[in-house]
């Protein structure tokens, strides 16, 4: 499902080099979850971001779901992010004037589903993260553990194979955040993904079949 292999990445300011990652190797089955652990500015993030190909990567190789990112032009690339991704960060990033069931179901509308189909399947979605009676409340109706559901429904729109969660605890009060935890755990059953999360949090770490340390530029297996 997603291999990585002499993964290399850099930045630099000046004259000073960043090696962020430096020929890491990375894999993960199909329908696993997977943590990631590592201190601030480790590189987690951009790994992600990598993943997700929103980031460009200096060396070495990505295969995920059969494409290989070095490899695709851009135009493809648009398709694999729309497709192949579903996306949850740390903020939820709904639109203000759109309610729970528009923001979900836009990126499906906007990917080519026709309305009926993509409003359906957001209703769908809705339900699957216990937004049943929730559907036509705007975001500032909503708690910040209800947005945050909304959000990774919004990320299941266009069925990704793979999930990609940056940090998704992290603006939830602990009651909100044991919710989150609970749902992204039934994920991969529920709706037939495969998650790879980024996290702080030592009990969402505790929800991964296996979990990666980021440290130095390379992965080390810690579960």
């Amino acid at each position: 499902m997603i291999e990585c292999r002499a993964l290399t990445k850099t930045f630099s300011s000046g004259t000073e080099v960043l090696h962020i990652l430096e020929r890491a190797d990375f894999s993960l089955d199909k329908g696993k979850i997977c943590t990631i652990l590592g201190p601030s500015g480790s590189g987690k993030s951009t790994f992600l971001a990598i993943l997700g190909s929103l980031e460009r990567f200096d060396s070495g190789s990505v295969r995920i779901d059969g494409y290989e990112l070095q490899t695709l032009p851009e135009k493809s690339l648009f398709v694999f992010r729309r497709s192949v991704v579903g996306f949850v960060f740390q903020f939820h990033f709904l639109l203000n004037d759109f309610n729970a069931l528009e923001n979900v179901a836009l990126p499906g509308y906007m990917a080519g589903l026709s309305r009926n189909e993509a409003w359906k399947r957001a209703q769908e979605l809705l339900d699957l993260v216990g937004l049943r009676n929730r559907a036509h409340h705007y975001p500032s109706q909503l708690s910040g553990g209800e947005r945050q559901r909304v959000a990774i429904a919004r990320a299941l729109i266009n069925r990704p194979s793979v999930v990609l969660a940056d940090e998704p605890t992290g603006n939830l009060d602990a009651a909100s955040a044991k919710e989150l935890r609970s749902l992204l755990q039934r994920l991969p059953n529920v709706a037939k993904t495969t998650l790879v999360l980024v996290t702080h949090d030592p009990e969402l770490a505790n929800i991964g079949d296996t979990s990666f340390l980021l440290k130095d530029g390379h992965f080390e297996c810690i579960r």
